[in-house]
């Protein structure tokens, strides 16, 4: 058996514009369900969820059988967090809070085998197809996807050298952490913190890095797409489930005699 093409990894690699969505719920039969909705890409989140091993498990077995690559956010930049996640078969991570060359150095050295990176060698995995890929070392490391998330001032300020360590796919910016790094807390839309964004983002752009981000607003994530940006995540699972069911109640509230 051969490893499978991961088109996310080759599709940003390209340039190609990738929709995605931001997976929190925890549950397979809910990733199950957006699985099947066509996005290119989701991020199952175990950093700011109540995800652990076997529930990021459950959902990656749920994505496995869609058009949707499933990436996983851990919940920090650790060698352990990522070597197990990579034996669960993950096909890409984002990695939060990268502050500097040498922390996108270690994520990506994660995700490597060495001689190239500190990644613990197993071989009867999921990630192998329990042993039944013949070619899992040979190719992991061109289709694995490894996004290095920037949320600080200062990270952003270190975009283009962090960018240009190898093996790193594509630059994600976190436009929340960022807007409280710089003052502006739970005001994620301020001007001041796109205005950083998008300065940092043209110049990776312009080098033909990949870059990307998370927003809740659809009009805003089809805008950034248009302007270059390569992946963007257009909502939240949560955040989807509460305004329906909000809108829901309301709509049949608004309908009752009083």
């Amino acid at each position: 058996m051969k490893l499978a093409r991961n088109p996310f990894t080759h599709a940003i690699a390209k340039g190609e514009k990738q929709v995605g969505l931001w997976v929190s719920l925890t549950s397979p039969y809910a990733a199950e369900v957006i699985a099947h909705s066509g996005y290119d890409w989701a991020v199952i989140d175990m950093e700011h969820s109540p995800n652990e091993y076997t529930s990021t498990l459950g959902q990656l077995q749920a994505f496995s059988d869609s058009k949707t690559v499933a990436i996983v956010r851990p919940e920090w930049n650790n060698p352990v967090i990522v070597k197990r996640l990579m034996d669960l078969g993950a096909p890409g991570l984002i990695f939060p809070m990268i502050n500097s060359v040498e922390e996108a150095e270690l994520a990506v050295a994660s995700t490597r085998y060495p001689p190239r990176g500190i990644r613990g060698v197993a071989g009867a995995t999921r990630a192998t197809k329990f042993g039944r890929l013949t070619d899992y070392v040979s190719r992991v490391d061109d289709e694995t996807t490894v996004i290095i998330q920037l949320e600080t001032a200062d990270a952003i300020a270190q975009a283009e050298d962090i960018a240009a360590v190898d093996g790193v796919s594509g630059i994600f910016f976190g436009p929340a952490d960022i807007a409280a790094d710089i003052g502006k807390l739970g005001q994620p839309m301020h001007p001041d913190v796109w205005d950083l964004i998008k300065t940092a983002a043209q110049k990776l752009i312009a080098k033909g890095v990949p870059v990307g981000t998370l927003v809740l607003d659809a009009d805003f994530a089809a805008t950034l797409l248009n302007e270059g940006f390569t992946f963007v995540a257009c909502g939240m699972d949560v955040s989807v489930l509460a305004k329906g069911v909000d809108a829901l109640l309301a709509s049949v509230q608004d309908k009752i005699d009083d």
